[in-house]
Protein backbone atom coordinates (compact mmCIF):
# COMPACT_ATOMS: atom_id res chain seq x y z
CA UNK A 1 0.00 0.00 0.00
CA UNK A 2 1.61 3.36 -0.99
CA UNK A 3 0.39 5.11 2.30
CA UNK A 4 2.91 8.18 1.64
CA UNK A 5 1.58 10.60 -0.40
CA UNK A 6 2.85 11.20 -3.84
CA UNK A 7 5.61 13.78 -3.76
CA UNK A 8 3.68 16.66 -6.34
CA UNK A 9 5.27 20.00 -6.14
CA UNK A 10 2.44 23.32 -7.22
CA UNK A 11 4.50 26.68 -7.69
CA UNK A 12 3.33 30.37 -7.99
CA UNK A 13 5.59 33.35 -8.52
CA UNK A 14 3.90 36.96 -8.11
CA UNK A 15 5.70 39.97 -9.13
CA UNK A 16 8.04 41.21 -7.61
CA UNK A 17 9.88 38.05 -7.81
CA UNK A 18 8.41 37.69 -11.43
CA UNK A 19 8.87 39.34 -14.55
CA UNK A 20 7.39 42.13 -15.95
CA UNK A 21 3.51 41.92 -14.51
CA UNK A 22 3.41 38.56 -15.19
CA UNK A 23 1.80 36.01 -12.50
CA UNK A 24 3.69 32.41 -13.21
CA UNK A 25 2.12 29.04 -11.66
CA UNK A 26 3.31 25.39 -12.23
CA UNK A 27 2.94 21.94 -11.30
CA UNK A 28 4.80 18.46 -11.65
CA UNK A 29 2.03 15.60 -10.80
CA UNK A 30 3.71 12.51 -9.60
CA UNK A 31 2.06 9.98 -9.57
CA UNK A 32 2.17 5.97 -9.77
CA UNK A 33 4.70 5.37 -12.67
CA UNK A 34 3.02 3.73 -15.58
CA UNK A 35 -0.02 5.85 -15.31
CA UNK A 36 -1.08 7.90 -18.52
CA UNK A 37 -2.02 11.55 -18.15
CA UNK A 38 -3.95 13.12 -20.85
CA UNK A 39 -4.57 16.66 -22.01
CA UNK A 40 -8.20 17.75 -22.71
CA UNK A 41 -10.50 21.06 -23.60
CA UNK A 42 -13.66 21.45 -22.84
CA UNK A 43 -15.61 24.22 -24.56
CA UNK A 44 -18.23 26.40 -22.33
CA UNK A 45 -21.44 24.85 -22.09
CA UNK A 46 -24.99 25.47 -20.68
CA UNK A 47 -26.95 22.81 -19.05
CA UNK A 48 -30.68 22.56 -18.30
CA UNK A 49 -32.24 23.17 -14.75
CA UNK A 50 -31.85 20.16 -12.40
CA UNK A 51 -29.01 18.18 -14.56
CA UNK A 52 -26.51 16.02 -13.03
CA UNK A 53 -22.86 15.79 -14.22
CA UNK A 54 -21.46 12.54 -13.17
CA UNK A 55 -17.86 12.60 -11.52
CA UNK A 56 -15.35 10.08 -10.86
CA UNK A 57 -17.43 8.21 -8.54
CA UNK A 58 -20.49 10.11 -7.41
CA UNK A 59 -23.26 12.44 -9.57
CA UNK A 60 -24.18 16.14 -8.55
CA UNK A 61 -26.00 18.99 -9.17
CA UNK A 62 -24.88 20.64 -12.42
CA UNK A 63 -24.72 24.24 -12.73
CA UNK A 64 -26.56 26.51 -15.40
CA UNK A 65 -23.09 27.02 -16.97
CA UNK A 66 -19.62 26.16 -17.05
CA UNK A 67 -16.79 27.83 -18.09
CA UNK A 68 -14.25 26.78 -20.88
CA UNK A 69 -11.59 24.71 -19.40
CA UNK A 70 -8.30 22.95 -20.13
CA UNK A 71 -6.95 20.02 -17.80
CA UNK A 72 -4.09 17.69 -17.16
CA UNK A 73 -5.65 14.66 -15.95
CA UNK A 74 -5.20 10.63 -15.16
CA UNK A 75 -6.79 9.37 -18.02
CA UNK A 76 -9.22 7.04 -15.68
CA UNK A 77 -10.63 9.95 -13.90
CA UNK A 78 -13.38 12.64 -14.61
CA UNK A 79 -11.40 14.97 -12.64
CA UNK A 80 -8.34 16.60 -13.35
CA UNK A 81 -4.74 16.99 -11.36
CA UNK A 82 -4.08 20.82 -12.96
CA UNK A 83 -5.65 22.99 -15.49
CA UNK A 84 -7.14 26.02 -16.29
CA UNK A 85 -10.06 27.70 -16.94
CA UNK A 86 -11.26 30.85 -19.96
CA UNK A 87 -11.16 33.89 -16.94
CA UNK A 88 -7.20 32.73 -16.35
CA UNK A 89 -7.71 31.00 -13.00
CA UNK A 90 -5.49 27.42 -12.90
CA UNK A 91 -5.92 24.98 -9.91
CA UNK A 92 -3.66 22.33 -8.84
CA UNK A 93 -4.43 19.41 -6.17
CA UNK A 94 -1.63 17.84 -3.57
CA UNK A 95 -2.65 14.62 -2.17
CA UNK A 96 -1.80 14.86 1.68
CA UNK A 97 -2.08 13.02 4.76
CA UNK A 98 -3.32 14.64 7.81
CA UNK A 99 -3.74 13.17 11.54
CA UNK A 100 -7.76 12.46 10.29
CA UNK A 101 -7.91 9.38 8.26
CA UNK A 102 -9.24 9.67 4.41
CA UNK A 103 -12.22 8.62 3.70
CA UNK A 104 -12.21 4.85 1.59
CA UNK A 105 -16.13 5.27 0.82
CA UNK A 106 -16.51 7.06 -2.48
CA UNK A 107 -17.38 10.86 -2.76
CA UNK A 108 -15.61 13.37 -4.64
CA UNK A 109 -12.00 13.53 -5.56
CA UNK A 110 -9.67 16.26 -4.70
CA UNK A 111 -8.64 16.03 -8.83
CA UNK A 112 -12.53 15.85 -9.24
CA UNK A 113 -12.87 19.35 -6.90
CA UNK A 114 -10.01 21.05 -9.01
CA UNK A 115 -12.41 20.22 -12.14
CA UNK A 116 -15.26 21.65 -10.49
CA UNK A 117 -13.38 24.77 -9.31
CA UNK A 118 -12.06 25.59 -12.78
CA UNK A 119 -15.50 24.86 -14.58
CA UNK A 120 -17.37 26.79 -11.63
CA UNK A 121 -15.38 29.77 -10.88
CA UNK A 122 -14.23 32.88 -13.29
CA UNK A 123 -11.98 33.70 -10.13
CA UNK A 124 -9.59 32.41 -7.76
CA UNK A 125 -11.48 33.28 -4.57
CA UNK A 126 -14.76 32.06 -6.66
CA UNK A 127 -13.13 28.62 -7.49
CA UNK A 128 -12.35 28.22 -3.64
CA UNK A 129 -15.68 28.85 -2.52
CA UNK A 130 -16.97 26.18 -5.39
CA UNK A 131 -14.53 23.94 -3.43
CA UNK A 132 -15.59 24.28 -0.42
CA UNK A 133 -19.34 24.37 -0.40
CA UNK A 134 -18.43 20.72 -2.60
CA UNK A 135 -16.67 19.70 -0.06
CA UNK A 136 -19.22 20.43 2.53
CA UNK A 137 -22.08 19.09 0.75
CA UNK A 138 -20.45 15.66 -0.52
CA UNK A 139 -17.63 15.25 0.87
CA UNK A 140 -14.07 13.95 -0.53
CA UNK A 141 -12.88 9.47 -0.47
CA UNK A 142 -12.69 7.35 -2.82
CA UNK A 143 -9.38 5.68 -4.63
CA UNK A 144 -6.68 8.18 -5.38
CA UNK A 145 -5.47 5.51 -7.67
CA UNK A 146 -6.24 2.78 -10.83
CA UNK A 147 -5.81 0.01 -8.41
CA UNK A 148 -8.11 -2.83 -7.82
CA UNK A 149 -6.28 -4.62 -4.83
CA UNK A 150 -6.20 -1.57 -2.10
CA UNK A 151 -7.88 1.46 -2.01
CA UNK A 152 -5.75 4.40 -1.24
CA UNK A 153 -6.95 7.32 -0.06
CA UNK A 154 -5.79 10.65 0.93
CA UNK A 155 -7.44 14.51 1.94
CA UNK A 156 -6.56 17.89 -0.91
CA UNK A 157 -4.67 21.07 -0.46
CA UNK A 158 -5.10 23.34 -3.57
CA UNK A 159 -3.29 26.08 -5.12
CA UNK A 160 -5.79 28.43 -6.87
CA UNK A 161 -4.04 31.10 -8.77
CA UNK A 162 -5.50 33.93 -10.90
CA UNK A 163 -4.38 37.18 -12.13
CA UNK A 164 -4.49 38.91 -9.03
CA UNK A 165 -4.12 36.43 -6.62
CA UNK A 166 -3.50 33.26 -5.38
CA UNK A 167 -5.08 30.90 -2.33
CA UNK A 168 -3.38 27.91 -0.37
CA UNK A 169 -6.69 25.87 0.39
CA UNK A 170 -5.92 22.58 2.90
CA UNK A 171 -8.48 20.60 3.80
CA UNK A 172 -9.37 17.29 6.22
CA UNK A 173 -12.57 15.99 5.99
CA UNK A 174 -14.46 18.87 5.15
CA UNK A 175 -13.06 21.43 7.16
CA UNK A 176 -10.39 23.57 5.83
CA UNK A 177 -8.26 26.86 6.15
CA UNK A 178 -6.98 29.31 3.50
CA UNK A 179 -4.27 31.50 3.08
CA UNK A 180 -4.28 34.60 0.63
CA UNK A 181 -0.97 35.70 -1.06
CA UNK A 182 -0.58 38.58 -3.41
CA UNK A 183 3.31 39.01 -3.60
CA UNK A 184 6.58 36.67 -3.75
CA UNK A 185 6.89 33.12 -4.40
CA UNK A 186 4.77 30.22 -2.58
CA UNK A 187 5.22 26.24 -3.34
CA UNK A 188 2.89 23.66 -1.64
CA UNK A 189 3.63 19.76 -1.69
CA UNK A 190 2.27 16.94 -0.36
CA UNK A 191 1.79 18.37 3.48
CA UNK A 192 0.44 20.95 5.40
CA UNK A 193 1.58 23.94 4.99
CA UNK A 194 -0.54 26.95 6.30
CA UNK A 195 0.59 27.51 9.62
CA UNK A 196 -0.96 31.04 11.42
CA UNK A 197 -1.77 33.30 8.13
CA UNK A 198 -5.39 31.87 7.84
CA UNK A 199 -7.30 34.43 5.73
CA UNK A 200 -10.90 32.16 5.38
CA UNK A 201 -11.66 28.84 7.28
CA UNK A 202 -14.55 26.72 8.06
CA UNK A 203 -16.57 28.23 10.54
CA UNK A 204 -16.63 24.98 12.74
CA UNK A 205 -12.83 24.33 12.52
CA UNK A 206 -11.87 25.62 15.83
CA UNK A 207 -14.77 24.08 17.44
CA UNK A 208 -14.11 21.14 15.95
CA UNK A 209 -10.33 20.74 16.70
CA UNK A 210 -11.21 21.65 20.22
CA UNK A 211 -13.85 18.88 20.40
CA UNK A 212 -11.26 16.44 19.23
CA UNK A 213 -8.49 17.47 21.61
CA UNK A 214 -6.68 18.55 19.34
CA UNK A 215 -5.93 22.20 20.58
CA UNK A 216 -6.64 24.12 23.62
CA UNK A 217 -7.41 27.34 22.45
CA UNK A 218 -5.04 29.14 24.12
CA UNK A 219 -2.27 28.88 22.22
CA UNK A 220 -2.03 30.53 18.69
CA UNK A 221 -4.06 28.62 15.93
CA UNK A 222 -1.93 26.63 14.07
CA UNK A 223 -3.49 25.22 11.23
CA UNK A 224 0.15 22.48 9.98
CA UNK A 225 0.64 21.86 13.75
CA UNK A 226 -3.19 20.86 14.89
CA UNK A 227 -3.87 18.63 11.65
CA UNK A 228 -0.42 16.93 11.01
CA UNK A 229 0.72 13.70 12.05
CA UNK A 230 4.06 14.28 13.72
CA UNK A 231 6.36 16.82 12.69
CA UNK A 232 6.31 16.63 9.27
CA UNK A 233 4.55 20.13 8.65
CA UNK A 234 8.02 21.76 7.66
CA UNK A 235 9.04 23.87 4.89
CA UNK A 236 8.85 20.92 2.15
CA UNK A 237 10.02 23.52 -0.83
CA UNK A 238 13.37 22.85 -2.43
CA UNK A 239 12.13 24.35 -5.67
CA UNK A 240 11.24 27.26 -3.73
CA UNK A 241 14.60 28.72 -3.51
CA UNK A 242 15.47 28.17 -7.60
CA UNK A 243 12.75 30.37 -8.04
CA UNK A 244 13.82 32.83 -5.73
CA UNK A 245 17.27 32.84 -6.61
CA UNK A 246 15.66 34.39 -10.10
CA UNK A 247 15.45 37.69 -8.30
CA UNK A 248 12.76 39.20 -9.85
CA UNK A 249 13.04 36.84 -12.86
CA UNK A 250 10.50 34.34 -12.89
CA UNK A 251 9.42 33.69 -16.05
CA UNK A 252 7.87 30.31 -17.98
CA UNK A 253 11.34 29.91 -18.44
CA UNK A 254 12.59 29.67 -15.14
CA UNK A 255 9.60 27.84 -13.69
CA UNK A 256 10.10 25.35 -16.73
CA UNK A 257 13.60 24.73 -15.15
CA UNK A 258 12.48 24.55 -11.69
CA UNK A 259 10.14 21.69 -13.02
CA UNK A 260 12.82 19.92 -14.62
CA UNK A 261 15.73 19.75 -11.62
CA UNK A 262 15.72 16.14 -10.65
CA UNK A 263 18.30 17.05 -8.31
CA UNK A 264 16.34 18.93 -6.01
CA UNK A 265 13.72 16.03 -5.67
CA UNK A 266 11.08 18.44 -7.82
CA UNK A 267 11.06 16.46 -10.82
CA UNK A 268 10.19 12.97 -9.21
CA UNK A 269 11.41 9.61 -10.49
CA UNK A 270 11.44 7.28 -7.93
CA UNK A 271 10.66 3.54 -7.44
CA UNK A 272 6.72 3.92 -7.03
CA UNK A 273 6.58 7.34 -8.45
CA UNK A 274 7.02 9.65 -11.69
CA UNK A 275 6.27 13.12 -12.75
CA UNK A 276 3.78 11.92 -15.43
CA UNK A 277 3.06 15.86 -16.45
CA UNK A 278 3.44 19.43 -15.53
CA UNK A 279 1.83 22.34 -16.47
CA UNK A 280 3.29 25.86 -16.93
CA UNK A 281 1.01 29.07 -16.81
CA UNK A 282 1.72 32.69 -17.20
CA UNK A 283 -1.11 34.84 -16.68
CA UNK A 284 -0.42 38.69 -17.30
CA UNK A 285 -1.49 41.01 -14.52
CA UNK A 286 -3.07 43.27 -17.28
CA UNK A 287 -6.22 41.80 -18.44
CA UNK A 288 -5.63 42.86 -21.81
CA UNK A 289 -3.30 40.01 -22.71
CA UNK A 290 -3.86 36.28 -23.01
CA UNK A 291 -2.69 33.90 -20.84
CA UNK A 292 -0.59 31.42 -22.20
CA UNK A 293 -0.89 27.85 -20.44
CA UNK A 294 1.71 25.26 -21.29
CA UNK A 295 1.51 21.37 -21.21
CA UNK A 296 3.60 18.77 -21.45
CA UNK A 297 1.26 15.81 -22.23
CA UNK A 298 4.29 13.12 -21.49
CA UNK A 299 5.85 12.00 -18.25
CA UNK A 300 8.83 13.49 -16.62
CA UNK A 301 9.80 17.12 -17.93
CA UNK A 302 13.15 16.79 -18.72
CA UNK A 303 12.29 14.20 -21.46
CA UNK A 304 9.22 16.38 -22.45
CA UNK A 305 8.95 19.34 -24.24
CA UNK A 306 5.96 21.75 -22.95
CA UNK A 307 3.64 23.11 -25.57
CA UNK A 308 1.55 26.12 -24.98
CA UNK A 309 -2.51 26.45 -25.23
CA UNK A 310 -4.32 30.06 -25.30
CA UNK A 311 -8.01 30.22 -24.92
CA UNK A 312 -10.08 31.61 -27.96
CA UNK A 313 -13.43 30.41 -29.41
CA UNK A 314 -13.45 27.06 -31.55
CA UNK A 315 -9.68 26.33 -30.36
CA UNK A 316 -8.84 23.26 -32.50
CA UNK A 317 -9.39 19.72 -30.34
CA UNK A 318 -5.89 17.64 -30.20
CA UNK A 319 -7.17 13.77 -30.26
CA UNK A 320 -3.12 12.50 -29.99
CA UNK A 321 -2.97 13.61 -26.48
CA UNK A 322 -6.54 12.14 -25.67
CA UNK A 323 -6.50 8.67 -24.13
CA UNK A 324 -8.71 6.18 -25.98
CA UNK A 325 -12.18 6.41 -24.07
CA UNK A 326 -14.27 2.80 -23.31
CA UNK A 327 -17.48 4.72 -22.50
CA UNK A 328 -19.14 2.30 -19.58
CA UNK A 329 -17.06 -0.50 -19.92
CA UNK A 330 -14.46 1.20 -18.65
CA UNK A 331 -13.49 -0.93 -15.54
CA UNK A 332 -12.88 2.18 -13.79
CA UNK A 333 -16.22 2.52 -14.28
CA UNK A 334 -17.90 -1.31 -13.33
CA UNK A 335 -18.57 -2.13 -9.87
CA UNK A 336 -16.21 -3.54 -8.17
CA UNK A 337 -13.59 -1.01 -10.19
CA UNK A 338 -10.24 -1.48 -11.87
CA UNK A 339 -10.38 -5.33 -11.72
CA UNK A 340 -8.33 -4.74 -15.28
CA UNK A 341 -6.11 -1.99 -16.79
CA UNK A 342 -6.62 -1.34 -20.20
CA UNK A 343 -4.59 0.04 -22.13
CA UNK A 344 -5.02 4.10 -22.78
CA UNK A 345 -1.89 5.25 -24.01
CA UNK A 346 -2.77 8.39 -26.43
CA UNK A 347 -0.67 8.85 -29.45
CA UNK A 348 2.05 11.42 -28.17
CA UNK A 349 2.67 8.92 -24.83
CA UNK A 350 3.50 5.64 -27.00
CA UNK A 351 5.81 8.27 -29.57
CA UNK A 352 7.61 9.69 -26.52
CA UNK A 353 7.91 6.52 -24.77
CA UNK A 354 9.82 5.61 -28.00
CA UNK A 355 11.85 8.59 -27.81
CA UNK A 356 12.55 7.44 -24.17
CA UNK A 357 14.22 4.42 -24.90
CA UNK A 358 16.43 5.92 -27.58
CA UNK A 359 17.33 8.55 -24.76
CA UNK A 360 18.30 5.30 -22.55
CA UNK A 361 20.08 3.15 -25.33
CA UNK A 362 21.35 5.67 -27.66
CA UNK A 363 23.18 9.04 -25.56
CA UNK A 364 24.08 10.05 -29.54
CA UNK A 365 21.04 9.93 -30.85
CA UNK A 366 18.81 10.53 -27.82
CA UNK A 367 21.02 14.17 -26.95
CA UNK A 368 20.68 15.03 -30.97
CA UNK A 369 16.66 14.17 -30.15
CA UNK A 370 16.45 15.99 -27.03
CA UNK A 371 17.99 19.24 -28.42
CA UNK A 372 15.95 19.38 -31.34
CA UNK A 373 13.28 18.81 -29.34
CA UNK A 374 14.16 21.86 -26.66
CA UNK A 375 14.82 23.86 -29.61
CA UNK A 376 11.34 23.31 -31.14
CA UNK A 377 10.14 24.21 -27.55
CA UNK A 378 12.31 27.55 -27.74
CA UNK A 379 10.60 28.86 -30.36
CA UNK A 380 7.28 28.29 -28.95
CA UNK A 381 8.23 29.98 -25.58
CA UNK A 382 9.63 33.11 -27.93
CA UNK A 383 6.78 33.38 -29.80
CA UNK A 384 4.05 33.68 -26.76
CA UNK A 385 6.93 35.97 -25.29
CA UNK A 386 6.44 38.10 -28.57
CA UNK A 387 2.13 37.65 -28.16
CA UNK A 388 2.77 39.21 -24.56
CA UNK A 389 4.84 42.35 -25.01
CA UNK A 390 2.84 43.50 -28.30
CA UNK A 391 1.04 46.56 -28.58
CA UNK A 392 -1.80 45.60 -30.61
CA UNK A 393 -4.88 42.72 -29.58
CA UNK A 394 -4.62 39.53 -30.44
CA UNK A 395 -6.31 37.87 -33.63
CA UNK A 396 -7.69 34.75 -32.72
CA UNK A 397 -7.11 32.83 -35.78
CA UNK A 398 -3.52 32.95 -34.79
CA UNK A 399 -3.56 31.06 -32.01
CA UNK A 400 -7.07 28.35 -33.04
CA UNK A 401 -4.43 25.63 -34.07
CA UNK A 402 -1.50 26.43 -31.71
CA UNK A 403 -1.65 23.64 -29.25
CA UNK A 404 -2.52 21.53 -32.37
CA UNK A 405 0.35 21.87 -34.31
CA UNK A 406 3.34 21.81 -31.08
CA UNK A 407 1.78 18.54 -30.40
CA UNK A 408 1.66 17.37 -34.02
CA UNK A 409 5.15 19.40 -35.05
CA UNK A 410 6.36 16.98 -31.85
CA UNK A 411 5.28 13.90 -33.25
CA UNK A 412 7.01 14.35 -36.41
CA UNK A 413 10.08 14.82 -34.86
CA UNK A 414 9.62 11.46 -33.14
CA UNK A 415 8.62 9.92 -36.22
Amino acid sequence: RMAAAPPSYCFVAFPPCSKDGLVVFGKNSARPRDEVQEVVYFAAAAHDPGSKVECTYIEIEQVPKTHAIVLSRPSWLWGAEMGANEHGVCVANEAIVTREPASESEALLGMDLVRLGLERGATAKEALDVIVALLEEHGQGGNYYEDGSSCHTFQSAFLIVDRNEAWILETSGKYWAAEKITEGVKCICNQLSLTTKIDAEHPELRNYVRSQGWWNGDSDFNFSEVFSLADDHLACCSGRESLEKQGGDVSAQAMIDVLRDKDSGVCVDSESFLTTASIVSVLPQDPSFPCVHYFTGTPDPSRSIFKPFIFVDDVKLVPKVQSPSFGNDDPAKKIPRFQEKPDRRHELYKAHEWARSLLENDQDKGQKLMRIMLDLEKQGLEAMEDILTRTEVLDPAEVVDLFYDCVDTELKFFK
